[in-house]
């Protein structure tokens, strides 16, 4: 048994597919197909079904996939920890971020981070944040950006941040007259939101008086700020913003934010990973950086933290 079979065992068990395996470990895929074939023999066991499509693994292989992963893991923490012990910073790490942090946070830093850490390969992947903390504990992602208090114990939070939401109101709204808005001005068959999936829709439903998320008006699902801000501009709602969203709007539109009273509601952001992570002097690199830059942008300190899971687990769990 090596670990380079053990490679090609949990990718194999990550595709249900050996042509997609061999691809992603750069090897052939008879040559990887002949190494599964060999460890199965060694063993005495099937670990896959291949009379199946796409095919499927054993009882005995789940086990044994698992196990693989876990000498995998360790196998590389080795790595890390000599690594850490040379105060050498580099290799690949890979970043999850949320869709509504990715077009606003990432630009702070990006440019920053890779001129001061060049040997850190750096690949980020967009996803909502049920996808982050999934791959995160499968060790498919190294840590992520997102909003928090996730109230999971497997996942350490490093906090960055807070974000305020501001009021995005069209004249001719109802609350365009308003200094300041409160929690109890809104409504949720009043206010334009994200689809869901985002967690930035669960924030602002969290603070909302009413639970309907069907206006009779109409319903939209969008993944994007600048369809909210149109469509609140045409007359059709209000919406709410964070806080770095709003710094780049353009001046003529910047007329309809509303504030909230203090202190007000926010979210936290945060850098997180798994608590079993290993590549802990790139993470305590990125949080330091990010931290430093951010400080000097925006410090929100007379807020509320809103939490982003959805109401029906916060009830849940109540």
């Amino acid at each position: 048994m090596t670990f380079t079979q053990l490679k090609y065992l949990v990718a194999v068990a990550k595709h249900r597919n050996f042509t997609k395996a061999a691809k992603e470990v750069h090897a052939t895929q008879p040559t990887l197909s002949m190494q599964i074939k060999a460890l199965e023999d060694e063993l005495g066991i099937k670990i896959f079904d291949r009379s199946k499509t796409p095919l499927r693994i054993t009882a005995i292989g789940e086990k044994i996939i698992e196990q693989a992963k876990k000498i995998l893991s360790e196998n590389k923490k080795i790595d890390e920890i000599v690594r850490n012990e040379k105060g050498y910073i580099g290799g690949e790490f890979k970043l999850g971020v949320i869709p509504t942090l990715s077009s606003t946070l990432l630009p702070i830093f990006m440019k920053d981070f890779i001129q001061k850490y060049p040997k850190v390969h750096l690949q980020i992947y967009e996803l909502t944040t049920e996808e982050i903390i999934r791959k995160l504990k499968e060790e498919e992602l190294d840590a992520a950006l997102l909003a928090t208090p996730l109230e999971d114990p497997e996942i350490k939070e490093l906090p960055l941040y807070n974000e305020p939401f501001v009021g995005f109101i069209p004249k001719g709204h109802r609350l365009y007259g308003k200094e300041k808005l409160r929690d109890e001005d809104l409504a949720v068959d009043d206010i334009l939101l994200l689809e869901e999936g985002h967690c930035f829709r669960d924030n602002i439903l969290n603070i909302c008086r009413s639970d309907n998320i069907f206006p009779d008006k109409f319903y939209l699902e969008t993944g994007s700020f600048e369809t909210l801000i149109k469509l609140s501009k045409e007359g059709l709602g209000m919406t709410l913003l964070p806080y770095l969203h709003t710094l780049d709007l353009r001046e003529e539109d910047k007329q309809y934010l509303k504030n909230f009273e203090k202190p007000e509601p926010a979210r936290e952001i945060s850098l997180v990973h798994y608590k079993g992570y290993y590549k802990k002097g790139i993470v305590n690199a990125l949080y330091k950086l990010i931290k430093g830059i951010i400080n000097g942008m925006i410090a929100f300190y007379d807020v509320r933290i809103i939490s982003p899971l959805p109401k029906k687990r916060l009830a849940h769990e109540e």
